[in-house]
């Protein structure tokens, strides 16, 4: 009954329910909120100002601005500042002082932005350092939220020490001073390391100071590269060649030390500015060849790993850091210098045997070829004069063939003892590298170490039959096999070639004999020991002519003698007659005379 008489009153004065402190005239309301709008500060939509941090969560901040309400701002604003905390002063940028729902919109971020330029700006001119947020990774380095702004870090301003994994300083807050400003395209670049740098060149120049040869330093791996190990010795570099990590031999310095690995070292050298240090790593372990046993001597036989390879030797390693050299002569018994990878291969297990020693130099030569007897020890017995052989065609000269008949022993077969019938000009002509061939020993030179060989006297000679052939003046049909200014090669029967100089290829009918021609050939001479057979052509048919020319001559001659013994005939008819005549007469005479 109560609530509904409460319901219908309908001239209930609303306003004066509360307190009575809270019951105030209109006249007092009216003052005292002019006097509350005094006590607030003027605020305008898009402007910036400060506030100071009142509350703090896990997602939000609230910022006080003097105003009738607080604002709230996201914390992830705040996140290049983790250590904002309550009581902070802060900018922010008015976004709207009053929304649809009376509520205040601030912004942190957009305030930074709007300052953001002039205080780059301002931080690269004093230096100052700033605090910025690593974003995210990009090609070359990191972005960086500075004051807003995406700032580049290239990855080498990231830290004096080169950094392999940029990931590792994504999500962090560093301090940073700002480097290079393009206003033009809004490029900002920050570096780390030059905060550090400074502090370094401190200690750097302490370490410098105290730096001497023969001085044992602790350092850390800081690169490697194929040449050598950059090692950090606390502010300072130094070089680590090579060929100062070991005493042995190695192909990359990776199998000695590692990255961020902490070594001793010892300094061998620097330069006056002492900016280039040289460092040792095998120079703190005692050299390998004094460790080398007393007992060792020459003659000794050894075992080894080929460590290096060059065309006139290998080097072998029999400890480590002690390595001896193989002479490729001193691989086989053979007289033929080879490539040295023809007879070993790096990393292979080599016997040798110990020919020179020399401590104090730390040098030694081996040989290989000692451990198996020298053929040339038995060669009279083994290859003797006049015994038959198969060989192989190891190289060439212009002057003849060499076949290797074992490792080690190996003969000359002269380009004119391959061949019997042929003429060759060149040994490749006749054979190839690697071929087999029968050759029969003619000479041994012991001391030398030199064989004659032959391939030709494996068969007769065919020149003693062909000298009972190819008889002067007798006629064969042959083949031009080539012309030159000088005359022709002709193939005979029996593979033979006989030469034919130019101007007897001339032809009967006046013309030059060509190649390829096949015709009679009369051999004009024949040498058997320079196997030279020169033959003719054109001696056949200038023959011909020859031989009617005699005839006619010799017709003439007879005709001439006949009619001589016919003139001589009558003369002594008619002496006869005459002196018959006359004696007649004399006889008639001398009768006459009587009577």
């Amino acid at each position: 009954m109560a609530d509904k008489a409460l319901v219908g009153t309908t001239d209930f004065d609303w306003d004066s329910i509360g307190k009575k402190q809270d019951n105030y005239t209109s006249e007092e309301k009216t003052k005292l909120d002019e006097l509350y709008g005094k006590s607030l500060n003027t605020i305008s939509d898009l402007q910036i100002v400060e506030g100071k941090i009142v509350a703090k969560n896990n997602r939000e901040v609230v910022v006080n601005i003097g105003y009738k309400s607080d604002g709230v701002v996201a914390l992830s604003e705040f996140r290049y500042n983790p250590d904002i905390k309550i009581g902070d002063m802060v900018e922010v940028f008015v976004e709207k002082a009053e929304d649809q729902g009376g509520q205040l919109l601030l912004s942190h971020k957009k305030a930074r932005a709007n300052k953001s330029w002039d205080r780059v700006n301002q931080a690269l001119t004093s230096e100052e350092i700033v605090k910025g947020y690593v974003k995210c990774r990009t090609k070359g380095g990191l972005i960086v939220d500075v004051f807003g702004i995406e700032a580049f870090l290239p990855g080498s301003q990231i830290d004096v020490k080169p950094i392999r994994d940029y990931d590792l300083y994504v999500g962090k807050n560093m301090e940073f001073k700002v480097v290079k400003i393009n206003n033009e395209f809004k490029n900002v670049v920050v570096s780390h390391k030059a905060l550090i740098e400074a502090e370094l060149e401190t200690q750097k120049r302490d370490i410098i100071s105290k730096l001497e040869k023969g001085q044992v330093l602790e350092g850390t791996v800081k690169n490697i590269t194929s040449y050598g190990v950059f090692v950090d010795l606390g502010g300072v570099d130094g070089l680590i060649h090579i060929t100062d990590l070991s005493w042995g031999r190695i192909t990359h310095p990776e199998e000695i030390v590692k990255l961020d690995e902490k070594i001793n070292v010892v300094i061998l050298e620097f330069d006056d500015d002492k900016k280039r240090i040289a460092l040792g790593l095998k120079q703190l372990t005692t050299h390998p060849w004094e460790s080398l046993s007393t007992e060792l001597k020459v003659g000794d036989k050894v075992k080894g790993k080929v460590v290096v390879i060059n065309d006139y030797g290998a080097f072998v390693e029999i400890a480590q850091g002690v390595e001896g050299l193989v002479h490729v002569s001193e691989m086989s018994w053979s007289q033929h210098l080879r490539s040295a990878q023809e007879f070993v291969k790096v990393g292979e297990e080599v016997e040798a045997l110990v020919l020179t020693l020399d401590r104090e130099e730390r040098k030694m030569s081996l040989g290989m070829k000692q451990l198996t007897p020298d053929p040339w020890n038995m060669i009279i017995e083994k290859y003797s004069k006049g015994s038959k052989h198969t060989g192989s065609v190891r190289n060439f000269t212009n002057f003849g063939v060499f076949v290797e008949l074992e490792e080690g022993v190996d003969g000359l077969v002269h380009i004119s003892d391959l061949s019997w019938s042929k003429k060759i000009k060149h040994p490749s002509e006749f054979c190839k590298v690697g071929d087999k061939m029968d050759v029969v020993v003619l000479e041994i030179d012991s001391e030398n170490r030199r064989l004659s060989l032959g391939h030709k006297q494996l068969e007769d000679n065919p020149w003693d039959v062909f000298e009972t052939i190819f008889t002067v003046d007798s006629i064969h049909r042959g083949t031009i096999t080539s012309l030159n200014d000088k005359g022709a090669t002709i193939g005979l029967p029996y593979g033979v070639e006989g030469f034919c100089p130019a101007r007897h290829l001339a032809k009967a009918d006046g013309t030059s004999a060509k190649n390829e021609e096949v015709l009679d050939f009369k051999v004009i001479e024949f040498n058997k020991d320079a196997k030279r057979i020169v033959v003719s052509h054109a001696r056949l048919h200038e023959d011909v002519k020859e031989d009617a020319k005699k005839a006619e001559k010799t017709n003439r001659k007879v005709e001439a003698e006949e009619t001589k013994k016919a003139v001589k005939k009558v003369k002594e008819s008619v002496e006869r007659s005459t002196l018959g005549d006359i004696s007649a007469l004399s006889d008639l005479k001398n009768k006459l005379g009587n009577k």
